[in-house]
C-alpha cells in the first residue's frame, strides 16, 4: 500500500513540476513579449517626436532661409547665407533622423559595438547582485529609521 500511495506521489510531484515549468516558461515570454511591445512604442515615440520637430524647425529653415536671402541681395552681403550651411545640417540630420536611414545605421553601429567591442558595455562594479542590492537597500532604511527618530 505505501508503495502504490508513494508511487502516486512521485507521479503526482513530476506532474507539478511539469506544470511549474510550463508556467515558468510561458510567464517569461509573455514577459519577453511585454518588454519587445514596450521598445517598440518607446521607438515610434521617438521618431513620431523627430518628425514632428521636423515640421517646426523645416519652418524655421525655410523662413530663415529666404529672410537671409532677401537680406543678402538687399544688402549687397553674402557673408549674411553663413548661417544657412549649419542650419542645412541640422535639417538634413533631422531629415534623417524623421524619414531616412538614420535608425538602420545606428542599428548597424550598435550591432557592430557589441559584436566586437562588448568591453564598452561592462558596468561601473559590474552587474549587480542580489548582495550589492540587499546592502543598498538596508542602507537605506536603517537611515530612514534613524531620520524618523
Amino acid at each position: 500500500m505505501g508503495i502504490l500511495m508513494s508511487k502516486s506521489m512521485d507521479a503526482n510531484l513530476q506532474k507539478q513540476q511539469e506544470f511549474m515549468l510550463h508556467n515558468s516558461r510561458l510567464q517569461l515570454e509573455r514577459q519577453i513579449l511585454m518588454h519587445n511591445q514596450m521598445r517598440e512604442r518607446h521607438m515610434a515615440m521617438q521618431i513620431a517626436w523627430s518628425r514632428e520637430f521636423l515640421k517646426y524647425f523645416g519652418s524655421f529653415f525655410v523662413v530663415a532661409t529666404v529672410g537671409l536671402t532677401a537680406g543678402a541681395i538687399k544688402r549687397k552681403k553674402p557673408g549674411m547665407l553663413a548661417p544657412i550651411v549649419p542650419l542645412g545640417f541640422i535639417f538634413a540630420y533631422q531629415m534623417d533622423s524623421a524619414y531616412g536611414t538614420l535608425i538602420y545605421r545606428m542599428r548597424g553601429e550598435a550591432e557592430n559595438i557589441i559584436a566586437s567591442e562588448h568591453d564598452r558595455l561592462d558596468l561601473p562594479l559590474g552587474a549587480p547582485t542580489f548582495e550589492s542590492i540587499e546592502k543598498a537597500r538596508r542602507a537605506k532604511s536603517s537611515l530612514i529609521s534613524v531620520l524618523e527618530k
